[in-house]
């Protein structure tokens, strides 16, 4: 048997590098396409996460404070303790803004303030002294309706800072006039939804003193329940009281919450003058059927049902449906 020849190996000096095998050559370019793909999408789920987040209010942003308009919407808050806002401005400057404000967009990178009135002052006045270099954290909210911005605010100072009456009343009273609500009543219903019925009829109780004396005290907000209660019963009584307590105020001035609450206690001591007290209410009697009659005073003070149908049963069904009216 003829003995085979082993071969020696190609000289690359004369026959040049050999070629290359598959195992030495890049990686295929599908490999590249699905990696690209990958990463696409993956930038594209971040970059989605983060649009929702923006449009949900889940993401924090940095806005500048010269860019949020801080009026965007009437103030409930009519006063700020100069105190409380030493502490806030303190706090702010050692350990950074701890909690966002609220802003709604109003377009070409501007925004309107929502909630953190107190906190955007905060910062003003902190970058004008040169502690703070003028931006606030924000939530960026989108309220469907100026109504559910007004309720935000609202539900943002009973939490953090309770308003007092006056300033409950008198936000309700603005957000009607702004045509926000209809009504105060649906003002009320829809700004202290969570409050007590008991707790909104103290704040509806503070609308007349809102409408006859707001403007003009200086101190509206240190009027205690017990005095503006009052204040509102005389200003419904009396037609001529609001413009005395005007004229009261503007003449004396008061410098301190103590002096005007004094003045409005004096003022309400007096009696209206003769010619606005009516010497004897006009009663209108009518026949309500062969054996009930209804009377009443025009001006609303008093009605009264008597006759012999006027049972302790009659008196109870009619108790029951006024007690009905009160609930709506």
């Amino acid at each position: 048997m003829a003995k085979r020849k082993r071969l020696s190996p190609a000289n690359p000096d004369v026959f040049g590098a050999a070629p290359e095998t598959k195992s030495m050559l890049a990686r295929a370019p599908i490999a590249d396409v699905a990696s690209d793909a990958a990463t696409t999408a993956a930038l594209h789920d971040v970059s989605r996460e983060l649009s929702e987040a923006r449009a949900t209010g889940r993401m924090v942003l940095s806005l500048p404070v010269s860019a949020i308009t801080l009026d965007h919407i009437v103030r409930d808050r009519v006063a700020v303790d100069d105190a409380e806002m030493e502490a806030l401005m303190a706090s702010i400057a050692a350990r950074g803004q701890q909690s966002p404000i609220e802003v709604l967009e109003t377009g070409s990178g501007q925004y309107g303030l929502i909630s953190g009135w107190r906190r955007c002052q905060a910062i003003v006045q902190l970058a004008a002294r040169g502690d703070h270099d003028g931006t606030v954290l924000a939530l960026l909210r989108r309220p469907s309706d100026a109504s559910e911005t007004y309720q935000a605010m609202v539900e943002e100072n009973e939490i953090r800072v309770g308003l007092s009456y006056y300033e409950r009343a008198r936000i309700a009273a603005r957000a009607v006039e702004q045509g926000v609500f209809e009504t105060q009543k649906a003002a009320l219903l829809t700004l202290f939804a969570t409050a007590s019925r008991p707790k909104r009829s103290k704040i509806r109780s503070f609308l007349p003193l809102v409408a006859a004396l707001d403007g003009h005290l200086r101190f509206p907000h240190a009027i205690g329940e017990r005095l503006g209660l009052k204040i509102s019963a005389a200003l419904e009584t009396h037609k001529g009281m609001g413009e005395q307590m005007r004229t009261a105020l503007a003449k004396d001035a008061p410098d301190s919450p103590e002096a005007e609450q004094a003045l409005l206690a004096q003022l309400l001591t007096q009696t209206a003058p003769p010619s606005e007290i009516p010497s004897k209410p006009r009663v209108v009697h009518q026949n309500l059927a062969k054996n009930l009659q209804i009377s009443w005073d025009e001006d609303g003070d008093w009605l009264r049902l008597s006759g012999p149908d006027m049972t302790p049963a009659l008196r109870d069904q009619i108790i029951a449906q006024i007690r009905k009216l009160g609930r709506r």
